[in-house]
């Protein structure tokens, strides 16, 4: 697409929609996903991105090139958000990025029209709040479900208060969308159930991880230090008080009884998120350092320098935190959840623990030093641990996406309705 906002008709384009500044700091599942197709899209496709400017030198609601993980890109930032809230869960309605950027996108729909031009385009979204934008753009509609989850799950409040309105945004874009993607199988499932309609049009494509970056080395062996690390948000489905409590009780048992040579632990967490300002880090303050919000390759270098990682959440689509661990070929401790079970093998890449209403971080602390066990006497092996998620690599798995882009890109604009309806 033209950087002065005229189009370039010879070539497919995708339109992204995202309340993401690709030099920013914003982080999760989303974000990551919107970052690969940035980095990996094919040579014949050109990207433009409507989004935030975090850093405050971009001019709002105009087309502009951006070089990106080495790739040419347009950029059509529709709102100015402060990088110290942009990872923030909102609290009131007024607050919400997501209503924010909407709004915002409203306002610059002709520039953006412009940008995108009578080129073969479609719309990809990964929230079901931005469902209309692709409409008023008069453009096709791919939708990715990167998430699940239930009113009663413990989740952002502002959700669980307005639960209505999220579900209707979703049946909207459902109804809206020519074709679904949902990043695992129960996801799917519900869509399907829903509405035949909805089946018709649903597939599971899970999320990607970058094995060029994401890669297995030996386990480091300086110190007599268990370094475990966690990198994303501490939202609360992410059950930080079940990690941390877990974490505590993993410092205190290895310092009651090493574990081969691990003798105490490190802890190391990566992402926007205060851990003091969470209930139960006391209980780990002394052993955690906490490196705020880092670059992908930054996040590389912290798993290859860490022995083992964790999830604790509630729900989950499928963590790119989980595939990255496992890429690098470190072992993760799991709640148990369905989409894990091929991923996370026990004695070879991790341990998985079924929720229970007590004694969870113990159990979640048994398997870490479990795991601890496995790489102190070297049966568990990082390239081992890393086939688990050869079949998510950018290489075996967006092709089909990428593929996806261009067949609703080029379908007749009467098709695309007909998908859609």
């Amino acid at each position: 697409m033209a950087t002065d906002g005229r189009p370039i008709t010879a070539r497919t384009g995708i339109v992204i929609i995202h309340p993401l500044d690709p030099r920013g700091g914003k982080v999760g599942g989303i974000e990551t996903h919107v970052h690969l197709i940035l980095a990996h899209h094919p040579a014949d496709t050109d990207v433009l991105l409507v989004g935030i400017d975090e850093i405050g030198d971009a001019r709002i609601g105009v087309p502009q090139p951006l070089r990106h993980a080495g790739r040419d890109i347009t950029f059509v930032p529709v709102l100015r958000v402060d990088p110290a809230t942009v990872n923030r869960p909102a609290r009131r309605i007024g607050q919400s990025l997501t209503l924010r950027f909407v709004l915002a996108a409203l306002r610059r729909l002709p520039a953006i029209r412009r940008a995108v031009g009578a080129r073969p385009a479609f719309c990809e979204i990964g929230r079901f709040e931005f469902a209309l934008l692709p409409v008023l753009l008069r453009r096709s509609l791919l939708l990715v479900v990167h998430n699940e989850g239930r009113r009663e799950d413990a989740m952002d409040s502002l959700l669980q208060r307005h639960w209505w309105l999220h579900r209707l945004n979703e049946r909207i874009a459902l109804l809206l969308a020519a074709r679904v993607f949902a990043v695992n199988e129960a996801i799917a499932r519900r869509i399907a159930g829903l509405s035949p309609r909805f089946a018709a049009k649903t597939e599971v494509l899970s999320v990607s991880v970058d094995t060029a970056l994401f890669r297995p080395s030996p386990f480091p062996r300086e110190d007599d230090a268990l370094r475990i690390c966690y990198a994303g948000r501490l939202d609360a489905f992410k059950d930080p008080a079940l990690m941390f409590g877990s974490l505590a009780r993993v410092a205190e048992r290895l310092r009651a009884a090493p574990v081969g040579r691990f003798r105490r632990l490190a802890f190391r967490y990566a992402g926007p998120s205060d851990p003091s300002e969470i209930a139960g880090h006391q209980e780990i303050a002394s052993v955690t350092t906490s490196m705020g919000v880092l670059a992908a390759p930054e996040v590389a270098a912290l798993m290859r320098e860490s022995h083992l990682g964790l999830v604790t959440s509630v729900f989950e689509g499928l963590p790119c935190y989980l595939l990255e661990m496992l890429a690098s070929g470190r072992p993760v401790a799991a709640v148990d959840l369905p989409q894990f079970a091929g991923l996370v093998v026990a004695g070879i890449s991790g341990r998985l623990v079924v929720r229970r209403p007590s004694g969870m971080a113990e159990a979640m602390a048994e398997a870490m030093l479990d795991l601890a066990a496995g790489i102190a006497d070297a049966t568990l092996d990082p390239s081992v641990i890393a086939e688990r998620v050869a079949p998510f690599s950018v290489a075996r798995q967006m092709g089909r996406l990428f593929d996806a882009h261009r067949d609703l890109a080029r379908a007749p604009a009467a098709t695309r309705s007909a998908s859609a309806a």
